[in-house]
């Protein structure tokens, strides 16, 4: 089917969309209900293909754009959603101004007739950070919608192209985008009271049966086109290094911190040490202040994600850092954070410690027991390979971590080490998260502050409520 056939169709479906919208509301409410979920706020939202604007008002975000090449679409569309700037403007050929941080098509892929061509021209609305969001069937259900087609269950659609996961990310490979995730929802398109529920919040996210869903979802973002000796003088950096019972440690801290980006600030957190690591922290600030921009605190409650807390409201940098004081993890490898960040490789960026051979008393037995069981259980919960939840250190960008405190309500709040909170939150803000392997040294000075079992326990706890957060929605 050519372009002129195309209009014409989706010019007569417009006289009756909303009939058909409603009717399968159900359907195209998880679709709706799916992308808002990685929206925020803040954000700027495009939608291409928007129709007759659905899923678009619905979208969280400062500012809506919705276009599609239909004139009688976005009339009405125009007609019933104020909030939204609609544009009457094909996919082929985008004419827009200015770039969004989140843009969305959804079952647009199927209708156009050159993919790559309509990827590419996202370029025009993309920022470096941009999202994309790809909604489209999977080619399982052809014969089953094609079926439904023939005894009148489903309206005729046209021919279309039936594209598999592998297929789209090439597409968008091609066009130069890097799909980071990639998912599958609603075994059941149609509201069946309690077995529709049952089906598509349980059994679809289970492996194997999640194959037969009926909807793909791909994420995407601008390819990386810049290498580490173009970013160095890019964005400032702060260092949050969290301290109880550390004063070994705190000198060498600040000797081993290699110096990279625009600006850096070391911020120590010391929090109900019982030796004297305050006071060391202190005379390391004073002795370094004219070569180090040192700042300090002391928390007033307990535990690392306080401590992070306080120490990333401090905090002026561009990019935020994790550094634990022990540094088991090398403070010289943070320049390959850094670089991670400001090429533009991730958005949220987490050391791994399991991907070298460690030094014999780096990590005893259990705790590598337990962080390879919770690198399986985070594999599946963010659908992306996931080896080391619980590194300490972690980078993010602080307006993304911003952003993330005005998600925190919707994970609670009951996280003592942050990390969980954080991995959790980029997930929300659809970011795209990286790993950065670090060799795992040994302590050469006090003793982990971390209880295997007790701590083991809550982990485990907020797993299971996460999966109901991230997983089972």
């Amino acid at each position: 089917m050519n372009v002129n056939e195309l209009r014409s169709y989706f010019e007569r479906l417009s006289t009756d969309r909303a009939a058909i919208r409603k009717r399968h509301s159900y359907y195209w409410n998880d679709i709706t209900y799916f992308c808002d979920y990685f929206s925020h706020e803040d954000y700027s939202v495009l939608e291409i293909g928007c129709g007759t604007g659905e899923l678009i008002s619905s979208i969280r975000g400062k500012e809506k754009t919705g276009i599609d090449f239909s004139e009688g679409m976005i009339k009405v569309a125009s007609d019933r959603f104020q909030d939204v700037d609609f544009k009457v403007m094909s996919a082929e050929d985008l004419q827009l101004d200015r770039s969004y941080d989140l843009v969305i098509l959804s079952n647009l892929v199927g209708f156009t007739n050159d993919v790559q061509h309509v990827f590419e021209e996202l370029k025009k609305v993309c920022h470096e950070r941009t999202k994309i969001i790809v909604t489209y069937y999977n080619h399982f259900w052809e014969p089953i919608l094609k079926f439904g087609e023939w005894i009148g269950l489903k309206k005729k659609t046209p021919v279309q192209n039936w594209l598999s996961r592998v297929e789209v990310e090439n597409l968008l490979m091609l066009a130069g985008f890097d799909s980071y995730r990639s998912t599958k929802r609603q075994l059941i398109p149609v509201n069946i009271p309690l077995i529709s529920w049952f089906c598509n919040k349980i059994l679809a996210k289970l492996p194997v049966i999640r194959y037969f869903c009926i909807n793909n979802y791909t994420f995407a973002k601008p390819i990386a086109t810049q290498v580490p000796e173009q970013v160095q003088e890019k964005y400032s950096v702060s260092i949050v290094i969290p301290a109880r019972n550390e004063s070994g440690n705190i000198e060498n801290a600040i000797l081993r911190i290699p110096k990279f980006g625009k600006h850096q600030q070391i911020i120590f957190i010391e929090g109900n040490s019982t030796d004297d690591t305050w006071d060391m922290i202190q005379r390391v600030a004073e002795k370094y202040k004219d070569t180090h921009t040192i700042l300090t605190g002391r928390q007033e409650g307990k535990g690392k994600n306080d401590a992070v807390k306080k120490g990333f409201a401090m905090a002026t940098g561009d990019i935020l850092m994790i550094l634990d004081a022990d540094l088991t993890m090398p403070p010289e490898d943070l320049p390959k954070f850094y670089n991670a960040m400001a090429t533009n490789t991730g958005d949220f960026i987490n050391g791994s410690r399991l991907v070298y051979p460690m030094e014999k008393e780096a990590m005893r037995f259990l705790n590598m027991l337990g962080n390879k069981f919770f690198s399986m259980l985070f594999t599946w919960l963010l659908e992306q390979p996931f080896k080391d939840t619980l590194c300490g250190t972690k980078v993010i960008f602080r307006e993304d971590y911003y952003r993330l405190v005005s998600n925190r309500k919707f994970f609670g709040d009951f996280d003592p080490f942050g990390d969980f909170d954080l991995i959790f939150g980029a997930y929300k803000l659809n970011l795209r998260i990286v790993e950065v392997p670090i060799r795992y040294r040994e302590r050469t000075y006090g003793d982990t502050n971390i209880s295997r079992f007790y701590h083991g326990l809550i982990l485990l706890k907020m797993s299971a409520f996460a999966a109901r957060k991230i997983k089972f929605i």
